[in-house]
């Protein structure tokens, strides 16, 4: 499975060239997509350890390089069926950040990787007040693309909402104590 890794380099620039670009993924037959600078890496499944007292989306923390990140199944927190694992299911290592918060880097399973596209604003609209069975706060836009001669939408998530503060503050705490029983 290919790598993205990202560093904070060039950070200036590498923000304005990459401000509308988006990784799309798939959940079932749905297309989601997150902001391109909130995407650290992505990874094929690795050992998750499960922690208890945690929701029930929250599979557990991984050790990715000496750090130990809270997992989450995304078809689990948007009420989706689980699924088995396949060869295209994957990790996606992200960065959430609130506007008065310090920054939170979680992975979240998916389905598979699709690609990373260029959505402007103007191709971006609200989502609607109705028909969608993930919260509306979740929700940054729905994004407009063009794929082989046909129209789609693109689901963009509003990736610190997804985990708010409460389950945040479980999640570290989770991580804290696996961090004490491993000193």
């Amino acid at each position: 499975m290919a790598m993205l890794e990202r560093t904070d380099s060039g950070a200036h620039e590498s923000r304005n060239a990459n401000e509308h670009k988006f990784l799309s993924f798939c959940l079932g037959e749905e297309q989601f997509g997150v902001e391109i600078l909130r995407v650290r890496e992505i990874i094929g499944l690795i050992a998750i350890t499960p922690r208890p007292q945690t929701p029930p989306y929250v599979k557990g923390v991984m050790n990715l390089r000496g750090r130990i990140i809270p997992v989450i199944d995304l078809r689990l927190r948007f009420g989706l069926a689980p699924t088995e694992a396949t060869k295209e299911t994957c990790i996606v290592v992200l960065e959430a950040t609130d506007q008065d918060g310090p920054q939170t880097v979680m992975g979240a399973i998916v389905d598979s990787v699709r690609e990373v596209q260029d959505i402007p604003k103007s191709a971006i609209e609200p989502a609607p007040e109705f028909g969608c069975e993930i919260p509306l706060r979740y929700i940054l836009g729905m994004g407009k693309v063009k794929d082989k001669d046909r129209d789609r939408v693109v689901v963009l998530l509003e990736i610190a909402e997804v985990i708010g503060m409460r389950e945040r503050a479980q999640i570290a705490g989770a991580i804290k104590e696996t961090e004490r029983r491993a000193a």
